[in-house]
C-alpha cells in the first residue's frame, strides 16, 4: 500500500471539525488522517475540464495547499464540462477564476497559483514543493514532462486523460510501479489522435475521471485503500462499463528503468513531433491558402469558387459558409470525381488543419487551383460573418 509522510502536527479548530465531521467519524479517516489532508500539498496541473472537479473536491475535502498550474483564460465553449467557471468569468484567468470558486467552498484552503506555461525550466522547481502531483492536462508533450518530472523528483503522478465517452485513469508512481513511459513509451505521431477541440468530449466526463483522481489523491495521503499503481482504469460511458489493465514497470524505460537515459527534462515539443505550441500552423505552412475576407470578395464578385467544406456532417449542421459543399475529410479520396481540375477550389474546415490535409490529397491527384481558407470557419466568423457560431 502506498503511503506518503506526511506532517499531522497542526490541529483542528471548532469550525474545522464541524465541516469535516462526517470525515472525522470515518474510521478510515478520523481526526488523524483529517490532519493529514491539512498538512498535505498537491499541486493540478491545468483548471479545466479534469482540474475543476478535482480541485473542487480536492478542497473540499481539506487540502491543506493546493497549487494550480494554469495560463489560459476563460472561454465560453469550456463552460459545457468546466464546471469550476461560470458565465460571469468568461474572458477572465482562469487561475482567478478558480481561486475564487475554491475559496468559496473552503476558505481554509491555501491556493497557491502558477500562471504560467509549464516547461522543462520551471517544471522541477515548481513540482519540489508538493506531495501529490495531479495531472489533468490534454496534450502529450505535458504528460510526458508530468511524468518525467514526478519520477525524477520521487513524487506520484496522479493521471486522467479523457475523449469523447472514454477515460482513463491512473496512478504513476515509479518509487513502487510503472511510470506513464513504462505505458505508453513513445507519443503517437502528430495528430494522429485529436485533441477535445477536434473531437469533442461529453461534459460530464471530466466529472467522473477528476473526482476518481480527487479519490486516488486522497487515499494516498490517508495511505488507505489500494491506490491505482500498476493498474490503468478504463471507463466507457456509453457502455457505463469500467475495465482494468494491469500495467508493469519496464526494466528498459528511458527514465524510470534500471539504466535511465532520461537523467534531466527535454525538449517535449520536439520529443512528441511538434513544433512550436500550436501544431495547426507547422501543418498548413507552404500550402496556398486565401483569407476569409479574399474569399468573401470572390463570392461578392459573382464569380465564387467551388468551396469544399471537409469537416464532419455534425460540424456542418452547426455553421456552414455559405454555397459550400460538404466532402468528409475521410471521404474525399473517393469523391474526388465530384470536382473538376478545372475549377478554382477552397477547401476548409473548422480553423485549418483538417483542410490542408485534403488541399495535399488533392494536388496530389493533379489538382492545381486549390487554395486552403486561413483560420477554417473559426476565422470567416471572425473577419467576415460574426452570425457564424463558433465552437
Amino acid at each position: 500500500m502506498t503511503t506518503l509522510t506526511m506532517n499531522s502536527k497542526a490541529g483542528l479548530d471548532k469550525d474545522e471539525v464541524l465541516r469535516y465531521s462526517r470525515h472525522l467519524i470515518m474510521p478510515e479517516v478520523g481526526m488523524e488522517g483529517q490532519l493529514k489532508l491539512k498538512q498535505a500539498r498537491v499541486l493540478c496541473i491545468g483548471a479545466g475540464g479534469l482540474g475543476s472537479p478535482l480541485a473542487l473536491y480536492l478542497a473540499a475535502a481539506g487540502i491543506g495547499k493546493l497549487g494550480l498550474v494554469d495560463f489560459d483564460v476563460v472561454d465560453f465553449t469550456n463552460l459545457q464540462r468546466q464546471i469550476i467557471h461560470g458565465t460571469d468569468d468568461v474572458g477572465r484567468s482562469k487561475l482567478e477564476s478558480a481561486q475564487d470558486a475554491i475559496l468559496d467552498i473552503n476558505p481554509n484552503v491555501e491556493v497557491v497559483p502558477f500562471e504560467t506555461h509549464l516547461s522543462s525550466e520551471n517544471a522541477l522547481k515548481i513540482f519540489k514543493d508538493f506531495d501529490v502531483v495531479a495531472d489533468g492536462t490534454d496534450n502529450f508533450p505535458t504528460r510526458y514532462l508530468v511524468n518525467d518530472a514526478c519520477v525524477l523528483l520521487g513524487k506520484p503522478n496522479v493521471y486522467g486523460s479523457i475523449f469523447r465517452f472514454e477515460g482513463q485513469a491512473s496512478v504513476f508512481y515509479a518509487v513502487e510501479g510503472p511510470c506513464y513511459r513504462c505505458l505508453y513509451p513513445e507519443p503517437p505521431p502528430p495528430g494522429l489522435v485529436p485533441s477535445c477541440a477536434e473531437g469533442g468530449v461529453l461534459g460530464v466526463l471530466p466529472g467522473i475521471i477528476g473526482c476518481i483522481q480527487a479519490i486516488e489523491t486522497i487515499k494516498l495521503i490517508l495511505g488507505k485503500g489500494q491506490p491505482l499503481v500498476g493498474r490503468l482504469l478504463l471507463f466507457d460511458a456509453l457502455g457505463m462499463k469500467f475495465r482494468e489493465l494491469k500495467l508493469r514497470k519496464n526494466p528498459e524505460c528511458p527514465v524510470c528503468g534500471e539504466h535511465p537515459t532520461v537523467t534531466r527534462l527535454i525538449d517535449y515539443e520536439q520529443f512528441c513531433g511538434i513544433r512550436g505550441e500550436e501544431p495547426a500552423p507547422a501543418e498548413t505552412s507552404g500550402i496556398p491558402e486565401i483569407t476569409p475576407p479574399e474569399l468573401k470578395r470572390l463570392i461578392d464578385s459573382g464569380k465564387p469558387p467551388v468551396i469544399i467544406d471537409v469537416r464532419e456532417p455534425h460540424e456542418f449542421q452547426i455553421c456552414r459558409i455559405p454555397g459550400s459543399k460538404l466532402i468528409p475529410l475521410g471521404e474525399v479520396p473517393g469523391r474526388m470525381n465530384e470536382l473538376s481540375t478545372a475549377d478554382e477550389i477552397v477547401v476548409h474546415c473548422r480553423s485549418g488543419a483538417r483542410s490542408a490535409q485534403a488541399l495535399n490529397l488533392l494536388t496530389k491527384s493533379g489538382f492545381r487551383k486549390v487554395r486552403n481558407l486561413k483560420g477554417g470557419i473559426l476565422a470567416w466568423s471572425d473577419q467576415v460573418d460574426p452570425s457564424v457560431p463558433k465552437y
